[in-house]
């Protein structure tokens, strides 16, 4: 009897042990079936034209206090081929500390720019969407950072939230000197009420002889009428050396027409697209999408680009010569776990 017991203390606190902490296995699938026009056209299976095919493990532990212990590996899939890109977990790669000071995080993380062009309902980051077909850091180059030590403030305010970021030098053969890849950055945000506003910065060394600075701003407005939710945003990135700055900006509408069926539309213009001084290098970008969702997991979508390039501009979905119209039209399916 008394053996009895001791086995089942011993169960009980390994049991509280565990309930402290959580790990969870997470991801999505997105496949669709896209007709594409650039400098050629063609029709294709892809992988995350809506929301990146992925799979996670992330996890928290209480580690009393109230202060927690944190990670996030995230990997970026190619579901059409099964390929994994670049660095394995080349989406996340972190660990932190989270209490009443805040939050810290070290490793590869999202910028302040690039979470906020990505993470959010607000702005896109995908194949489709204005911030990657124009170029910017917030959808590209900038979209996350290695070696990061990223600070997220306290609570501020009901609805106001801030962080800031330094990222050390590139690591290994990447690095050819000391301040290749350095970079540091700041976002604030706030929503309250149906309204919603915010503002990113990034600051960062960005070639190989730690010469060129390349710096991003980032800013959007949005309120929610209910019917519909409107957001206004403008970006604007510049590149030391570059006679001009690459700007966008645009207008984006979220209409959830019911339950289950959501359209959004947005008009963009990108402006300098090849930051040369010319004057006859801007894009007007026009997106549609429309999301069905067959279950809390589960969506079906269609999307469709389009790129009206100047005379001296050639950017969109594929590659696009100047001066041409580059669209592309998508059906497809996705799924979360």
């Amino acid at each position: 009897m008394k053996k009895t017991l001791i086995a089942l203390a011993a169960v009980a606190a390994s049991s509280a042990a565990f309930a402290q902490s959580s790990v969870t296995l997470y991801g999505s699938l997105d496949l669709s079936v896209e007709s594409v026009k650039g400098e050629k056209s063609v029709t294709r299976v892809t992988s995350g034209n809506h929301t990146t095919s992925r799979f996670g493990v992330k996890g928290t532990e209480d580690l009393g206090g109230g202060l927690k212990a944190k990670f996030n590996l995230e990997a970026p899939v190619s579901a059409d081929t099964g390929a994994v890109s670049g660095n394995f977990w080349n989406r996340q790669a972190w660990l932190g500390l989270q209490g009443g000071f805040g939050e810290l995080r070290l490793g590869r993380q999202d910028t302040p720019i690039g979470a906020i062009a990505g993470n959010t309902s607000l702005l896109g980051g995908q194949a489709y969407d204005d911030f990657k077909i124009a170029g910017t850091l917030a959808g590209n180059d900038a979209r996350r950072t290695d070696n990061a030590i990223t600070y997220i403030l306290p609570k501020l305010a009901d609805g106001l939230t801030a962080t800031l970021q330094y990222s050390t030098k590139l690591s290994g053969a990447e690095a050819a000197n000391d301040d290749e890849g350095k970079h540091y950055g700041l976002s604030v945000q706030y929503a309250a009420n149906g309204f919603g506003a915010g503002l990113g910065y990034v600051n960062a060394k960005a070639d190989t002889t730690g010469d060129t600075k390349a710096k991003g701003v980032l800013v959007y407005a949005s309120y929610d009428f209910g019917m519909a939710k409107l957001t206004g945003y403008y970006n604007r990135d510049s590149v030391s050396g570059a006679a001009e700055d690459l700007k966008l900006y645009g207008v984006r509408v979220d209409v959830p027409v019911s339950d289950t069926f959501a359209l959004q539309a947005s008009l963009s213009q990108a402006k300098d697209v090849d930051m040369d001084g010319s004057d006859d290098n801007d894009a007007t970008i026009v997106a549609l999408k429309g999301t069905y969702s067959l279950s809390k997991r589960t969506a079906v979508y269609g999307l469709l680009t389009n790129v009206s390039n100047d005379k001296g501009a050639g950017i969109g979905i594929v590659s696009t010569p100047t001066d041409k119209t580059s669209r592309g039209l998508a059906v497809g399916v996705v799924h979360k776990f």
